[in-house]
């Protein structure tokens, strides 16, 4: 689930209701139906993140029926897990890691970091999936340390 967060900038809702058949695992790509912007789309989960999800389906997933990925651990199986689950597994993964933030603050470090990687804040919208512009620059705040390093002098200023 953090994977699915952090990589590719899942919200808790796309994630708890992402279907096994949701994935072509042979083309390596997972498609978001029912999204927040009302539109589906198709991503390329990084290797790691595939990788997580097949160890995930092959070992910890209980059998059932259930079309969606993450079903409860505890029985009854036959239930898909909610919002509220995915929020309590992604906290509890950052809490083990000695990470006191929220869900939702994994969009905005896989925003931060594209941004301080060199990516437009068009590119950071597409990835988060947003629709306007103006959202995607809430998230990608700016490195102040590196853009100190490139900002000229104040005009008329000794430095």
């Amino acid at each position: 689930m953090v994977h699915l967060a952090l990589d590719l900038g899942l919200r808790v809702g796309e994630i708890a209701r992402l279907e096994m058949n949701d994935f072509d695992w042979r083309a390596g790509t997972v498609t978001l139906k029912g999204t927040k912007s009302l539109r589906q789309d198709v991503l390329p989960p990084p290797a790691a993140t595939g990788e997580a999800l097949a160890a995930y389906v092959m070992h910890e997933r209980p059998a059932t029926a259930l079309p969606t990925l993450f079903v409860r651990r505890m029985a009854p199986h036959d239930r898909p897990i909610g919002v509220d689950a995915v929020s309590r597994a992604i906290r509890r993964a950052l809490r083990h890691a000695g990470i006191d933030r929220s869900c939702h603050s994994l969009r905005h470090t896989l925003a931060c970091g594209l941004v301080n990687h060199g990516s437009s804040i068009k590119e950071v919208a597409d990835v988060l999936r947003h629709r306007s512009m103006n959202t995607s620059l809430i998230y990608a705040k700016l490195d102040r340390h590196a853009l100190a390093e490139v900002a000229l002098p104040w005009p008329g200023s000794a430095a």
